[in-house]
């Protein structure tokens, strides 16, 4: 049994999972770059204690952090247990990684259904509970990106689709061929620009799930962190935040820093 999830519960891809949820990015090192191996130890304590100790059960991960070694780290730790309970292992697809610090989206379908399958078979699992399109990709029609995710969809190898980075432009273009199950795009009270896509999440009853709720650690210190969490959490219970670490001391900081009431 996990704790009581801090922030409360939203519902995601047909799961009730935590609003404070637990961002992998981090766990493999920095430039989320391939230095998992040298603290193997310390990732999978982080990864157990988000779970077990501090009720986080909507871990967001990606194929590109890495690449490719944290969502072996998630299989590894996590499997097969976990996968059978109330934890939403959410994916992201679409996006290279050519060298620490370098992200180049890539949409093509055939990439698409590579990267799916490889998703798969480093989770272990038959079915992506949830896959994001990670970036919209300029070379590529977007139409073309999400009909690629919702043949894959009418495959069976992935249940929920979300987008990643988009507009509510996009949304609507996504809309018309598949139910967007999540959004996830930047939002910090330190870059606030992306509010009127919350709106319109709300609007279309979409969950919202903000990536750096922290401004990559600049919002992070203890008197910061609640605030900045607590003004994601309340433009509205669609909204949901994944705060990232590689610490157990900063997790259990992050976990602190909101409240845990039964209203939130």
């Amino acid at each position: 049994m996990t704790p009581p999830p801090a922030a409360g519960t939203i519902t995601i891809a047909g799961k009730t999972v935590s609003r404070l949820g637990f961002g992998t990015m981090r766990l493999a090192g920095p430039q989320s770059w391939n230095k998992l191996d040298a603290d193997r130890a310390e990732t999978t304590t982080v990864l157990l204690e988000a779970i077990r100790v501090h009720g986080m059960t909507h871990i967001d991960t990606a194929d590109a952090y890495g690449p490719h070694t944290v969502e072996d780290l998630i299989h590894d730790t996590l499997s097969p247990y976990w996968f059978d309970q109330d934890v939403l292992i959410a994916t992201k697809v679409g996006m290279l990684r050519p060298a620490p610090g370098l992200w180049t989206p890539h949409g093509h379908p055939a990439y698409l259904r590579a990267a799916v399958e490889g998703s798969l078979r480093r989770l272990g699992v038959e079915q992506l509970g949830l896959c994001y399109l990670h970036r919209n990709d300029p070379a590529v029609p977007f139409a073309d990106q999400v009909g690629t995710l919702a043949e894959l969809q009418q495959q069976g190898k992935i249940v929920h689709i979300g987008l990643s980075k988009v507009g509510p432009g996009e949304i609507d273009q996504a809309a018309e061929t598949i139910t967007v199950a999540a959004v996830q795009n930047k939002l910090n009270r330190d870059l606030p620009g992306d509010l009127p896509t919350v709106e319109h999440c709300r609007a279309l009853g979409i969950p919202y799930v903000a990536y750096s709720p922290l401004g990559g650690g600049t919002l992070a210190g203890y008197k910061k962190a609640p605030g900045a969490l607590r003004w994601l959490l309340d433009l509205g219970p669609h909204v949901a935040v994944i705060p990232g670490t590689s610490n157990r001391a900063h997790l259990a900081q992050i976990a602190a820093s909101v409240d845990n009431p039964a209203s939130a």
